[in-house]
């Protein structure tokens, strides 16, 4: 049995990929036989982030944190996201010599570009010191880890993602009485997710739209024949996500989307850009549909079969999830331990 500290800015009550993510991998760990520590926001005095108070900004000193992971005495340290708690748990590995991963679950740069008038060379250039100082980053796909490559991301490694096929599944009941066919969408409803490209498609019977977020109350009103419900969690979550007739997803930013792959397990075919993240979960399946049109994927996408999506979803799988990203722990601290070796053998 190992012990794996995961250190995280992403946490709840937020409801995102991330934070889903994290929650799933420790169960599917725990299983496994590992054991599983968090260092989160929950564990320290926080501060609403600028522009986007749902998310929490930790308030604490590098000292807290080194005791904090002294006390842990972990094998492993992940550092999750790139926030506060991550760069202070990054200085004290690599001031103490620990070896640690990374994963890269968001496009920083893009967000806030989308907020800031940023360059994106900067916040790139910025990211790439973050990871590349680690024994391994986690990447969700390989077109990510391609696009990464390019940029002179270093030690990236696949660590894919699952979805709970007994919570997401094909439900005979309709929650909300929309007219068909129901286009729908699940997420965070905030600038970063190009949700407009969504809603201002001219598309017959409805759109329906779940999650709740920053640009929430401004959509709302900017488009008042779309059915916004707001953040949904559980069986009427689940429920939701079923009476969709197609699942519409316009980001050009996320670097997985497990909203895609819950909405296959639905039954539910997706029509997407064809960039990373739809690109890997689609691909050729026959699940969905991909092109720079969304409205005729959208479209396109009446014709495809509920059981062909569901069967798609059916073959990622958290516990596979799981074992991968042990794998690329143990793999990452082996390369690392070779190279300190290797440095020993040559300075003797």
């Amino acid at each position: 049995m190992s012990r794996v500290l995961i250190v995280t800015d992403a946490w709840r009550p937020q409801i995102n990929g991330v934070v889903r993510t994290l929650e799933r991998l420790s169960e599917e760990l725990v299983k496994l036989g590992e054991e599983v520590e968090f260092l989160t926001p929950a564990d320290f005095r926080t501060l609403p982030c600028p522009t986007y108070p749902e998310i929490r900004l930790s308030l604490t000193r590098q000292k807290t944190v080194a005791r904090r992971i002294a006390e842990i005495a972990p094998d492993y340290i992940h550092i999750a996201t790139e926030g506060p708690l991550g760069l202070i748990a990054r200085r004290i590995a690599l001031k103490t010599g620990r070896g640690y991963t990374t994963s890269y679950h968001t496009r920083f740069p893009e967000y806030l570009r989308a907020r800031l008038p940023v360059p994106l060379a900067w916040s790139y250039a910025w990211l790439r010191r973050f990871h590349n100082s680690a024994a391994g980053c986690l990447v969700a796909t390989e077109s990510l880890r391609a696009e990464l490559t390019a940029k002179r991301f270093k030690n990236l490694l696949i660590w894919s993602r699952g979805v709970d096929t007994d919570k997401f599944h094909p439900r005979e009941g309709r929650p909300l009485d929309l007219p068909r066919p129901v286009f729908l969408h699940v997420g965070r409803v905030a600038v970063e997710k190009n949700l407009e490209a969504f809603l201002k498609l001219d598309l017959p019977g409805s759109k329906l739209v779940v999650g709740g977020g920053p640009q929430l109350d401004e959509l709302k009103v900017k488009y008042p024949d779309v059915t916004f419900t707001g953040a949904k969690t559980g069986e009427e979550l689940y429920a939701l996500y079923s009476m969709g007739d197609v699942f519409v997803f316009p980001s050009l930013t996320d670097t997985f989307g497990n909203v895609v792959v819950e909405a296959l397990a639905s039954g539910v075919p997706v029509a997407a850009f064809p960039v990373t993240g739809p690109l890997d979960i689609i691909g050729d399946s026959g699940a969905g549909r991909l092109g720079w049109d969304l409205r005729q994927a959208a479209i396109d996408c009446l014709a495809l079969s509920r059981e062909t999506a569901r069967a798609h979803a059916l073959t990622f799988s958290w516990e596979a999830s799981a074992r991968q990203f042990m794998e690329c722990l143990r793999s990452a601290q082996g390369v690392r331990d070779q190279r300190a070796d290797a440095v020993l053998a040559k300075g003797g």
